[in-house]
Order: structure tokens, then C-alpha cells, then sequence
């Protein structure tokens, strides 16, 4: 009797249209409109509206060449997590691509660290979103604050997959249509063509000038890379959400072949317009945030209200999804055998409730943290997790390199998004990666905190994953189970 998973049945909705729950007992909630905004918005965190600045004042226009780089090795993990993905759907995406390629312990490691990742996540988003609420509001104590947009969102994932969705589509709308309209604005402030507007001082030539394109050298760009890596975080929960569609194989290949735009459009498109308006020099990047002093220089009116809208949008978005992302990995962990049974479960209406509610107890425990001993044990955790995305899509290279050959053994037909120039484009990705990690180490100060800590912890979890799979009673996949049982 064959016990291992087959592609068609680790974990994954089958991929059918009309589908209206999935093996794992997840229910095809989302609509198309749904993942269309999920995958566009997932690419604009806050981070995108927070942190350009620094990359800015590091890296000069430069920062255009950071973040062309960083976005093409995000494309590059896309296209391989796309090509996995589709051939087998799953809400464990690449967590479950990794047990069937690499072991176990490979997908038990890799699954806990992306869930520590998102529940650290919790609690940055939400202090960042009390403290914007607490200037609108000052009666209310930000602790407060943090607490009710918790809550609010926790109710929001358990009342149904549906419920996340739409909510996820108005925040995702918001963040769209407001990067949309500024890249238009200060599209038409650069040209000169912007009724009412100064733009004396914004043109192309802001580019070149006040120092030239690399003002502080070629070594600035790795420097950049440093500094806007972890923006791009987000972008592979549409592959852990189209489990929960009617067509998830049409949702993630979408998802896949427009990741190149969504890049160029929202990040560098953005930032051109940015550096373009402003000098790369100016103080009021850093003093108000590269967004807002955009458009101050044009005279655009009420700007830094306008964005702390926009940004606590981005907030609360980054707050759901990630609230949404951590739950779905703890189920699959949970189906899998390698988390508690009760992750994998889910209610009537097909709600992992008990993934939810342990993954929000950490995000609230982290908020905690915050509060009461930000410098020491909150640092340590947000340390900890800093270069987990790095180990995220290297995990997603070689688990490609593997899958590919499984695929084409077991069910050909199934690989209808492919990587390009495989395997020459996988391994230069990887090398990519690596390259970042081993500069982050050598570049010093927090980067290399950050890297020696992420270890730390994925060590830890690794070593836990080996002892477990070797000395331990393993629960057998819930998947294989069910394959077991039709064979």
C-alpha cells in the first residue's frame, strides 16, 4: 500500500472549479477579486512607505538599482514558488513543497519560522498602527490602541476565510489605488504639467545631480539591498490563499505572471517618482518620510495626514494578512503532524480556529514585549526573525530544484508555469541569496545581528525537527492518511 502523498492530494483544494472545500478541510471562500487584490496588495507592506527613506540617504538615486536587484530575485522565488504551487495548491505552500522535497524536517523548519515571522510581525504592525491612531486620539493609551486593532482583526479570520478576503480587498484596494494616484501626481509634478503645483525644484535631473546617481559609491547599492530586502515580504501569501479558492491553480498562476509588474510599478515606480521630486540629499526625507516629503514639495496640502491614512491602511492590512498567513501555516503544520492535532482542525465553517487563536496569543504576548522590554527581550525577537524571509526563498530554490524532477516524474501535465533557464536561473538566485546573507554578516552592526540571531533560531528549530524525525514518533501526515485510505 503506497503511503507517500501523491501532487494531487498533499494537502492541496483540488483545483477544480466549483470546489467548495478542500481536503484539509479549509472551504474555497475567497473569490477571484479577492486574490487579484491579495496578490497586488501583497507586494505594498508598510514597510514600502517607512523605510525607503533610509535607503534613500544610504544609496542615493541609487536606491533604484537596490531595489531592481531585490525585485528581481523576488520575481525569480515567485516564478519557481509559482511553478510548485500550481502543479500542487496547498495553504502550506512552500512549507509543504519543502517536506515532499527536501524531508520532513525541512518543512517542519521551515513552516514554524515563517509562523514566527508573522507573529513577530503581529506585534510591530500593531504598535506602528496604535501609534498613529494614539495622534488622532491621544485619549485613548496606545497600548490600547494595539489591543483593539488586534482584536478587531482576530474576529475578523475567525468569522470565515470570506470575511478576511474582503476586508483584505478594501485594505489591498486602498494601498493600490493610493501608490497609483501618487506615481500619477508626481508623474505629471516632474513634467511640469501639474496644475497648481511648484515643481520648480522636481525633475529628472535630480538623478544626476547633488552628487550624481551613486553618490556615496557603488557600494551604497549592497547597502540599499540591506535596508529594502524585507519590504518585499508578502508576496508569496497569494500561493498560502488560493488553497482556499475555487480555482487556485488559475489563481496562482496569475499571481505569478504578474508579479513583474507589481514590482516595477509599485516599488520602483514609486521610488523614481520620489528621488525624482526630491533631492536624494534633502532632510525633510528623513524628517517627514519619503512619501510625505514628496508631496510637500509639490504643495500638495494636508500630505502627512493624507499618508498616516494610507500607512495605517498598510498597517492594518500587513496586521490580517499576517494574522491570516501564520494561522493557515500552523493548520498545515498541524495536518501534517507537525504542530498541536487542534491546528488542524478546523470548525463548520471552515476556520482553523485554534491555529488563529495561538497564533494571535503570541502576536499579543509579542505587544507585550513591546511595551514592557522593548531594548531587550522585543529586540531579541524582532532580531531573531530579521533574516527569515532570506531563509524563506532559499528554501524555495532548492525545494524547486527537487520538485521539479517529482513533477515531471509523477504528473508532467501539472507544470504549466515553469522557472526560467532552469536550473542556471535557480542557482543564481541562490547564489543571490546567499551573496545578501554573507554581506549582511560582513556589512556589521544590526545586519549582522540580525543573520547570527535568525541562525540562532533556525538552528534551534532545525535541531528540533532532526531529533524529532529520528528519536521521536512522528505523526504521519494527515495527507498521507488520506491517500493511504483510497489506496
Amino acid at each position: 500500500m503506497n503511503t507517500q502523498p501523491t501532487l494531487a492530494k498533499e494537502g492541496a483544494a483540488t483545483g477544480n472549479p466549483g470546489d467548495s472545500q478542500s481536503s484539509d478541510g479549509l472551504k474555497a471562500g475567497l473569490k477571484n477579486r479577492h486574490l487579484s487584490m491579495i496578490a497586488i496588495g501583497g507586494v505594498i507592506g508598510a514597510g514600502l512607505f517607512g523605510g525607503s527613506a533610509a535607503g534613500i540617504k544610504a544609496a542615493g538615486p541609487g536606491i533604484l538599482l537596490s531595489y531592481a536587484l531585490v525585485g528581481t530575485m523576488v520575481v525569480f522565488v515567485m516564478r519557481m514558488l509559482g511553478e510548485m504551487s500550481v502543479a500542487n495548491p496547498t495553504s502550506g505552500s512552500f512549507s509543504a513543497h519543502a517536506d515532499r522535497a527536501l524531508g520532513r524536517w525541512a518543512g517542519f523548519s521551515i513552516g514554524w519560522l515563517y509562523w514566527f515571522f508573522w507573529v513577530v510581525v503581529l506585534a510591530v504592525e500593531a504598535t506602528m498602527g496604535a501609534d498613529i491612531l494614539n495622534g488622532w486620539i491621544p485619549t485613548v493609551p496606545q497600548w490600547a490602541w494595539a489591543l483593539i486593532v488586534m482584536v478587531v482583526l482576530t474576529v475578523t479570520n475567525l468569522g470565515s476565510v470570506a470575511s478576511y478576503g474582503e476586508f483584505e480587498f478594501w485594505f489591498a484596494g486602498i494601498k493600490v489605488v493610493a501608490i497609483a494616484a501618487f506615481i500619477v501626481i508626481g508623474g505629471l509634478a516632474i513634467f511640469g504639467v501639474l496644475p497648481g503645483a511648484d515643481t520648480s525644484a522636481a525633475g529628472l535631473s535630480n538623478l544626476t545631480e547633488h552628487g550624481g546617481f551613486l553618490p556615496n559609491g557603488y557600494g551604497a547599492i549592497l547597502t540599499g539591498i540591506l535596508m529594502v530586502v524585507f519590504s518585499f515580504m508578502g508576496s508569496e501569501i497569494v500561493t498560502l490563499a488560493a488553497g482556499e479558492s475555487s480555482d487556485p491553480r488559475r489563481a496562482v498562476a496569475k499571481a505569478t505572471n504578474s508579479v513583474i509588474w507589481r514590482v516595477g510599478i509599485f516599488y520602483l515606480g514609486s521610488i523614481l517618482v520620489v528621488v525624482s521630486l526630491v533631492p536624494w540629499n534633502d532632510p525633510s526625507l528623513e524628517k517627514d518620510g519619503s512619501y510625505v516629503a514628496a508631496l510637500n514639495s509639490i504643495g500638495i496640502p494636508h500630505a502627512g495626514q493624507i499618508m498616516n491614512v494610507i500607512i495605517l491602511t498598510a498597517v492594518l492590512s500587513c496586521l490580517n494578512s499576517g494574522l491570516y498567513t501564520a494561522s493557515r501555516m500552523a493548520h498545515s503544520l498541524g495536518r501534517r503532524g507537525d504542530a498541536p492535532k487542534a491546528f488542524g482542525r478546523t470548525n463548520a465553517k471552515g476556520v482553523p480556529t485554534a491555529a488563529i487563536i495561538g497564533s494571535v496569543i503570541f502576536g499579543f504576548v509579542a505587544v507585550f514585549f513591546n511595551y514592557k522590554w522593548p531594548d531587550t527581550v522585543f529586540a531579541f525577537l524582532l532580531n531573531a526573525s530579521g533574516a527569515i524571509a532570506l531563509f524563506v526563498w532559499l528554501v524555495i530554490c532548492f525545494s524547486q530544484l527537487r520538485m521539479r524532477k517529482i513533477i515531471l516524474r509523477e504528473s508532467p501535465e501539472k507544470l504549466l508555469v515553469k522557472m526560467w533557464l532552469f536550473p542556471y536561473l535557480t542557482w543564481a538566485t541562490i547564489a543571490m541569496i546567499v551573496f545578501v546573507l554573507g554581506y549582511m554578516l560582513y556589512n556589521g552592526g544590526s545586519a549582522r545581528e540580525q543573520v547570527l540571531l535568525s541562525l540562532l533560531v533556525a538552528g534551534l528549530v532545525v535541531a528540533i525537527a532532526i531529533v524529532r524525525d529520528r528519536f521521536g514518533k512522528s505523526a504521519e501526515p494527515a495527507d498521507a492518511v488520506e491517500t493511504a485510505a483510497k489506496d
